[in-house]
């Protein structure tokens, strides 16, 4: 009697089927691996012929794949963004899509290149997984967040105080007039193992830049692909201005001086700008 009221007793319990929205976070590596939370800078100074950029976001699901599409939801954080919207970055979408059978996606993220004042400071953009489609938005907020930082502007490189004897005093504008004419981002730092391996290099750079800044006429001939125009100014100073045809706000001056009937690009301080 005791073992049937036993047995009785140990009805079979009915298993519930778990039931849980899986969740999308933002996949940034870092060089070893890991899950990298840093803050993403980024310049056009780098690229002063584009008038936008596209950041491609890397979206990962927690959770298995399915054979169907599914919706999930990307937003802006205010309290990470001092960029506008419209001026400084394209609008997202209300939704994006993730494929079928896919556990990962990337996102376009555009920013532009169109704001004078991004020569002279940067702005922010925080970037967030959320809550909404076929996701939930339980995982850490350092998981799901990315702050990016860019502008249009450059700092002194570490290699250029080596490089000081033949390039002269540093400024912004003529670093930016090296980088559009000289076909690289960056000399030999001298300071680096069998540096002097790299220094025929580095002459031939910085030769290419010199040659630009004595007749960049010629050189735009030379360089049709790069897109680089020279137009004399409307004010009747006999000064040109010299802009990429794709960034026309962005121009360069290029002023006559009689005194020697030639022509020198000017710097940020109104100097000539010689190597």
């Amino acid at each position: 009697m005791l073992l049937g009221t036993i047995l009785f007793g140990c009805k079979k319990n009915d298993m519930m089927p778990y039931s849980s929205l899986d969740n999308v976070y933002l996949q940034y590596l870092d060089k070893s691996g890991n899950q990298d939370t840093t803050t993403i800078s980024y310049s056009f100074a780098y690229n002063p012929s584009l008038a936008n950029d596209t950041l491609w976001v890397p979206i990962v699901v927690t959770g298995p794949r399915v054979s169907h599409s599914r919706q999930f939801v990307l937003g802006i954080v205010d309290s990470l963004t001092t960029a506008v919207k419209g001026t400084h970055y394209e609008a997202l979408k209300s939704s994006y899509t993730l494929p079928a059978d896919s556990g990962k996606v990337k996102i376009p993220l555009i920013i532009k290149n169109n704001d004078d004042a991004l020569a002279t400071k940067s702005v922010t953009l925080g970037i967030r997984t959320l809550a909404g489609g076929d996701f939930s938005a339980d995982l850490p907020i350092d998981l799901r967040s990315k702050k990016i930082i860019f502008s249009n502007r450059l700092e002194k490189p570490a290699w250029w105080i080596y490089w000081e004897s033949q390039l002269g005093e540093y400024g912004r504008i003529k670093h930016q007039l090296f980088l559009i004419s000289s076909g690289t981002v960056d000399l030999v730092d001298m300071s680096k193992p069998n540096a002097y391996l790299e220094i025929p290099r580095t002459l031939y750079y910085i030769e290419n830049f010199r040659a630009f800044l004595k007749d960049p006429e010629t050189w735009i001939v030379k360089n049709p692909s790069k897109g680089y125009l020279l137009t004399k100014k409307a004010d009747g100073s006999g000064d040109y201005d010299f802009y990429n045809e794709a960034t026309p706000a962005k121009r360069y001056t290029l002023k006559y001086f009689a005194l020697v009937n030639g022509y020198f690009f000017i710097d940020e301080s109104g100097k000539q700008i010689i190597i």
